[in-house]
């Protein structure tokens, strides 16, 4: 049985109620205004059963922000759960009843609110030490199952239908002084769970929370054990780190207690060693500072917050050490770090099972993050662009093109105002000519003037290689000169047609 946290660790019933009592009533407000809640508690009761509002939903419910998904524990047992939603909701699932939780839908008839809820049964899970997955034990009182929880945040219940708080592990006290603690000792906690201790990091920054000194030496000295907890999960809690409003307290945590050296590593890599007599930016903090900055451009993109922008963010720079070479004249350089980071990021997000798409978009955008850079003065008298280069810088980004311009924007660093204000000037102007070539010419869909059908049918071929090669000619002389028209476009057909061996 795991041992709980001193006494000390955990207030009074007294000073509970001194410390958040407006926080409780918030609580019971938000319970009162939602019927189901009570509606389940009594159908439970009624069968025997003790019923709870548990874990997040409670945590959410004391910050203001309890969402549609209610979670619940109780002392039935899976079966008898079942048995009881059922005559609760016509929509009931048991995907992960073996775990001990069922699930269903229900509408609340007065508001028109729909709830997901879900009611697990007491439990305590526990790895083995080569497992990828926890073996589950059922539970017989509230108090063990709140014990067994990753923290004492989490650790927090409200009994239904009586509605009787119940937090016999601190919880309320430390939401308040947004201190993360666990139930148990924390060497217990991350034993039963190692993804708890990436949770960790997550609930640092989404919350806000600060870890108890012995939550992140437990961290430190059990990292390593996270490796045992399937891609998939590591992902997920990955992917909600990234999404919170600040991940910046995450990462560092978890480059700090090097879990990071097992579940993404190219990133403690970008700590590179600093030399004396080579200098470079820390590309670490760099990475960080530039996932800031694109997330205050995310109100560029449709959809916020964007996984993708913020994976490319963090991940662009994540070539540097494997490309660093120190030049003379103490300078330090990094050629085809946009390349090589790409191939990496690809590796690393596939590994953690991310889909295709996600894999896809990342790896574009590294290895674009630096094209920006080589549109440079020079290809024009007045030293702008040529309109060939926009349509190329277009054509590359695809339908990436709106996350470019916001790492594009966000890998500016500088704390050279001068430079800082002539980089973004010059990436205004290259916006405001892709828009007029946009409104112009179509870009988004930019193709050729011919397509393949009209190819075949002036030279008289069928499908073959060479429609393909003609097609792809066509397209470079559309990126090169603009639209050409139907018959420009069929005189520069021909001409390449002469000079090709058939």
């Amino acid at each position: 049985m795991p041992t709980t946290r001193p006494a000390s660790d955990r207030p009074a019933d007294g000073a509970l109620l001194a410390l958040d009592e407006a926080q409780r009533d918030a609580l019971a407000e938000l319970i009162r205004l939602t019927p189901v809640v009570d509606r389940l508690g009594e159908l439970f009761a009624a069968a025997g059963h003790e019923l709870y509002l548990v874990g997040g939903s409670v945590r959410d419910a004391l910050l203001g922000k309890l969402g549609n998904d209610l979670d619940f524990t109780t002392s039935a047992r899976p079966d008898d759960v079942e048995a009881l939603l059922r005559r609760f909701s016509p929509a009931v699932w048991t995907i992960g009843k073996e775990f001990g939780t069922v699930g269903c839908r229900v509408t609340d008839q007065a508001s028109g609110t729909d709830w997901v809820v879900e009611v697990t049964t007491f439990r305590s899970d526990a790895y083995e030490a080569d497992s990828r997955k926890p073996a589950v034990v059922f539970g017989d009182t509230v108090e063990g199952d709140l014990l067994r929880r990753d923290f004492t945040v989490n650790a927090m219940a409200v009994e239904l239908p009586s509605r009787r708080f119940v937090d016999p592990y601190g919880g309320l006290r430390h939401l308040a002084r947004k201190i993360l603690m666990t139930p148990a000792e924390p060497e217990i906690s991350f034993g039963d769970d190692p993804l708890r201790m990436m949770r960790a990091a997550r609930f640092a920054a989404q919350l806000g929370m600060v870890p108890a000194p012995d939550v992140v030496l437990a961290m430190e000295a059990m990292s390593e054990r996270v490796s045992i907890v399937s891609a998939e999960r590591v992902r997920d809690e990955l992917s909600k780190l990234l999404l919170a409003d600040d991940p910046r307290p995450g990462l560092d945590l978890l480059v700090g207690t090097g879990l990071a050296d097992h579940v993404l590593p190219e990133l403690p890599a970008l700590q590179l060693e600093r030399d004396e007599h080579h200098r470079h930016k820390d590309v670490f903090e760099h990475s960080l500072t530039v996932l800031d900055q694109a997330i205050e451009l995310e109100e560029r993109l449709p959809d916020r917050p964007d996984l993708v922008n913020r994976l490319a963010a963090l991940l662009h720079d994540i070539g540097k050490p494997a490309t660093r070479r120190f030049e003379a004249g103490g300078k330090v350089s990094f050629h085809h770090h946009d390349v090589v980071g790409a191939k990496l990021a690809r590796k690393r997000l596939t590994a953690l099972r991310y889909p295709t798409e996600v894999v896809k978009a990342v790896s574009e955008l590294i290895t674009l993050h630096l094209r920006f850079h080589g549109y440079g003065p020079g290809e024009r008298e007045d030293g702008g662009w040529t309109d060939s280069a926009v349509r190329r810088y277009v054509r590359d980004a695809g339908d990436q093109l709106e996350r470019l311009h916001v790492l594009t924007r966000a890998d500016c660093t500088t704390r050279n105002r001068a430079r800082a204000a002539r980089l973004s000037a010059a990436y205004d102007d290259l916006e405001a000519r892709i828009a007029v070539l946009a409104e112009e010419e179509e870009l988004q869909s930019m193709r050729p003037d011919l397509d393949g059908n009209q190819i075949m049918e002036i030279l008289g071929v069928g499908p073959s290689r060479l429609v393909g090669q003609a097609y792809a000619h066509l397209l470079e002389r559309r990126i090169d000169e603009g639209p050409l028209g139907p018959e420009r476009a069929r005189e520069e057909l021909l001409a390449w047609w002469e000079r090709q061996e058939h």
